[in-house]
This record gives structure tokens, C-alpha cells and sequence, in this order.
């Protein structure tokens, strides 16, 4: 794929901000973001005259049929996927999606299929997976430095106010685990490999949430290595981690892990050293969201790399899949367990 991309973006929402700044950043490597669409009309308009995009709709319908796209960035609710990625798919336009997939593994599948069926290019926007710190641990894991992995901690704890920002998320019946156990679990795929099963604890901590605020599961990797999981907006340590995940991996010869604070510390052999991997904080970006707000470009950037290399993504729609597959069956074991005699 040659020449300038233009983009269309479905949602100028909370997080979709982050996606408007990292495509008007991508315009320089080609890419035109011509039009957007949110159902609220005031914000579709407000993020139109913002970012200098040349025009706005309300309906998802008309923007596909009157613009000429070549990737659609849909930056929505779960709820409004599988609708607005089926729309995308019939009209051939390339495609990415924010995660969460969608609101159960039946729609997941259905969205992959459509998309296998038309060969069109899905994705998810999964950007824990390009998170600075992250893709330091993930290169020296699979460099061999400290060996085979055998076990891993994947850990989100923190009791920021998230629902200021997403009061949505204090309304739905299914919700840490859906909204952030898609990431940590997302990771835990991508340093240890696929899983052959699991259990898993679902808490509500805050009675203000409707679903469970807090999830804790416990892996098993097809290569052997086992995985401790767990997610929460119920944390009361401090100092706070938010919104840092904090990884530990160890090894046959030694372990690597992430520090509050960005540093990653290796160990190999009883040796131990540390790096900086705070990302840079962009012109638009603020501590401490600049974290993922750095991830946020690196993924948009992967995404067209991949579109224009005619090759899936590294977190295409049957890559998703798989992790979505965890979602569910840690949905599906929670409360199963063996009572203690």
C-alpha cells in the first residue's frame, strides 16, 4: 500500500483523545485523518475543529458511504462493536477496533469470521502490549538471558478514580476483567505463550460498581510456566502504581521486573541492573497518563506498519481472539474451585 492513507475515526470520546493526538502525530508518515463520527454531535464537531479534520458525522452509515477510506479507527463502547466493525467490513475498509473486542467471545468470533470471510485487515487496539517498560521485559524475555520462564506475575492494582473520567464503567455487570484483565491477560499471552487452563476470584470491592471491581487468576502455560494475573480499581497500597502494570518473569538463570516508576530491574546469573524505560512524555501527554499515552501512538504506528506491509498485526483480530478466550473462561471458572476438607 503506496501513497497517503486516509482515516476515518468512529468515537471522540474520553480515551479517543489520545487517538486523535497519535494519528494527527502519523500525519507526517503519511496518514490524513479526514473525517470523524460520535453519536453526540457537539463532540464530533468540537473534535473536528480541534484537530483541523475537514468534516464530521453523526452517523457511522454515512461517513463510510461518502468517504473514501482507506482505515477506520473505531475508538467506541464495547456495545457498539460488532455493529460498527460489520459496517466497516462490508464497505472493505481496513479496520481497527479499541478493546475490548466485544461484549462476549459469540460476537469476537463473529467479527473475526466476517473478516476472514471479506479478507479485510481487523485489529484490536490492545497497547498495553506496546508500552515502553513492557516491550523492554518482553525483548530481554525472549533474548534467552534468563532462560526458559517459569513463572510470571502480571499485576494492576490501583484504587485511581477511574469512573469520573468513564462513569459508564461503575453500570456494567461485567467489568474489570472485561476492561482491564483483557490487557493483563493480553500480556501474560505475549511473554509466556498460550494457556491450557485457568481458575480464577472475581471481587466487588466498591459498592458503588455494579460488576466485579477486582479479578485474581492463576495460569497455566502451554510451555509449563505458570502466571499469577490479577487486576483492580479497589487497591488501597500507596504509594499508587496507576496506571503502570508491574510485571515479574522469572527465568532459569534470573528474573526481570518492573518497578513503580517505569524501571526495569534484570537479574542473570545473581547479577542485577536497572534501566530507566519511562517513555517519553509527547507534547500533548501528561504524567502519569503519558505511559500509555506514548503506547498509544506505538500501537497506532504498528498498525499502519503492518496495513502497508500487507501482514496482520502483531494483536490482529484472531490474535484478540485467543486472548478474549481467557476473558471468557475466567468468567466461566470463577467460584469453581475444590472446597478445602
Amino acid at each position: 500500500m503506496n501513497g497517503r492513507l486516509r482515516l476515518g475515526l468512529i468515537g471522540c470520546g474520553f480515551f479517543a483523545q489520545n487517538h486523535l493526538h497519535a494519528w494527527r502525530d502519523l500525519k507526517a508518515e503519511g496518514v490524513d485523518l479526514v473525517a470523524v463520527c460520535d453519536t453526540d454531535a457537539e463532540r464530533a464537531k468540537a473534535a473536528a475543529a480541534s484537530f483541523g479534520v475537514p468534516r464530521w458525522y453523526t452517523d457511522a452509515r454515512e461517513m463510510l458511504a461518502n468517504e473514501q477510506l482507506g482505515l477506520v479507527d473505531i475508538a467506541t463502547q464495547m456495545g457498539t462493536h460488532l455493529e460498527l466493525v460489520l459496517l466497516a467490513i462490508g464497505h472493505g475498509v481496513p479496520t481497527i477496533v479499541q478493546k475490548p473486542f466485544g461484549v462476549d467471545i459469540a460476537q469476537v468470533r463473529q467479527m473475526v469470521e466476517a473478516s476472514d470471510r471479506a479478507g479485510v485487515f481487523l485489529a484490536v487496539h490492545e497497547n498495553f502490549r506496546f508500552q515502553k517498560p513492557l516491550r523492554r521485559i518482553r525483548e530481554v524475555v525472549e533474548s534467552g538471558a534468563i532462560g526458559k520462564p517459569s513463572w510470571a506475575r502480571i499485576s494492576f492494582r490501583t484504587g485511581y478514580d477511574i469512573y469520573t473520567g468513564q462513569p459508564y464503567l461503575s453500570r456494567q455487570e461485567r467489568f474489570v476483567l472485561i476492561d482491564v484483565g483483557v490487557h493483563v491477560l493480553d500480556v501474560a499471552r505475549a511473554l509466556l505463550g498460550e494457556v491450557t487452563h485457568l481458575t480464577a476470584e472475581l471481587q466487588r470491592r466498591n459498592a458503588a460498581a455494579i460488576g466485579e471491581d477486582t479479578a485474581t487468576m492463576l495460569l497455566r502455560h502451554e510451555s509449563g510456566a505458570v502466571s499469577v494475573v490479577e487486576c483492580t480499581y479497589g487497591s488501597r497500597r500507596v504509594p499508587d502504581s496507576f496506571p503502570e502494570t508491574l510485571i515479574e518473569v522469572e527465568g532459569e538463570r534470573g528474573a526481570i521486573a518492573s518497578r513503580i516508576g517505569n524501571l526495569v530491574e534484570v537479574t542473570i546469573d545473581g547479577k542485577m541492573t536497572s534501566s530507566s524505560e519511562d517513555p517519553e512524555v509527547l507534547p500533548w501527554a501528561t504524567r502519569p497518563w503519558h505511559v500509555a499515552q506514548e503506547s498509544v501512538l506505538a500501537t497506532c504506528r504498528h498498525m499502519l506498519e503492518a496495513l502497508r506491509a500487507g501482514r496482520p498485526a502483531a494483536t490482529s483480530a484472531a490474535d484478540n481472539l485467543r486472548t478474549f478466550a481467557l476473558v471468557e473462561a475466567a468468567y466461566q471458572a470463577a467460584g469453581k474451585v475444590a472446597p478445602v476438607a
